[in-house]
């Protein structure tokens, strides 16, 4: 397969962001471009204040061991709805419980729980089956990409960061529908010493959690495409050197992600110089 920095000659045509950085820019700047097929996305909900869900977060942290970055993009969604029970969660949001629930929804299902896995808003109840999870995985990779998806991420001076998206569909995907594109802030290694709640007394371990979910932006009726730019405070308590970015377009009536990408930061730790 292509490597994903490269621009397609289906991608310039679109007018993406195909960037022939300097030296200079390529130490501040990060960019990367989506694959001709399908990437996986793997959204896991969970929450610090669920019992059963510490296995399911080192399962998604150990993902990359067995998929790379043009086959998987992984997100762990903390779910609130676990907090009542003593333990508030620090990474939860109730935007992604609502996700959930709407999900599920999609799927014809009542049952919301932790932990739970959609891959490609499907869900995958066999996420702890190893065959299970690469099948769907190489299922949805064998797949064409349906839209193309471009990222770039660089400092914006003051502790916040400038990040763009451009997303375009595919020639000859149309449906009728309103593709929309979602871009995303994750953040690695985190720790917490849980002190209430199912897990008193534990220290758990993130990847991939979610920590920046942005308004989902509606693809150009007319010409599929559509660019997303906004600059982000980063918090200080955010790990600046851990921080990464994802994008996809999902298919809201379908229930169908059209492309996925993920791409690590490149912001150094707060306070630090360049070299």
């Amino acid at each position: 397969m292509p490597s994903a920095r490269q621009c397609s000659p289906a991608v310039a045509a679109l007018s993406f962001l195909c960037l022939a950085l300097s030296p200079v820019a390529q130490a501040t700047s990060c960019t990367k471009q989506s694959p001709p097929h399908r990437v996986a996305l793997i959204e896991l909900y969970t929450s610090e204040g669920c019992s059963s869900c510490p296995p399911a977060d080192q399962w998604l942290r150990e993902l990359s061991q067995g998929f790379s970055a043009e086959q998987v993009v992984a997100l762990a969604l903390h779910v609130d709805y676990w907090d009542y029970i003593g333990w508030q969660d620090p990474f939860a949001q109730p935007a992604f419980a609502e996700r959930q629930r709407w999900l599920t929804r999609l799927a014809r299902s009542s049952t919301v729980y932790t932990p739970e896995v959609f891959t490609g808003m499907k869900e995958l109840r066999q996420w702890h089956s190893a065959a299970s999870v690469t099948e769907r995985v190489e299922k949805i990779n064998r797949l064409q990409a349906a839209a193309d998806i471009a990222l770039q991420m660089r400092p914006a001076g003051d502790g916040a960061v400038d990040l763009e998206a451009r997303f375009a569909l595919r020639e000859g995907w149309d449906t009728g529908r309103a593709p929309e594109g979602i871009v995303i802030i994750y953040e690695n290694q985190l720790r917490s010493d849980i002190r209430a709640g199912e897990n008193r007394g534990a220290a758990l371990r993130h990847d991939r959690v979610v920590r920046f979910w942005s308004t989902a932006l509606p693809l150009n009726k007319t010409d599929g495409a559509a660019l997303w730019r906004q600059t982000v405070k980063i918090p200080a308590s955010w790990q600046r050197s851990q921080l990464g970015v994802a994008a996809f377009v999902q298919d809201a009536q379908a229930g169908e992600v059209l492309q996925a990408l993920a791409m690590p930061g490149c912001l150094q730790p707060a306070g630090a110089t360049a070299s």
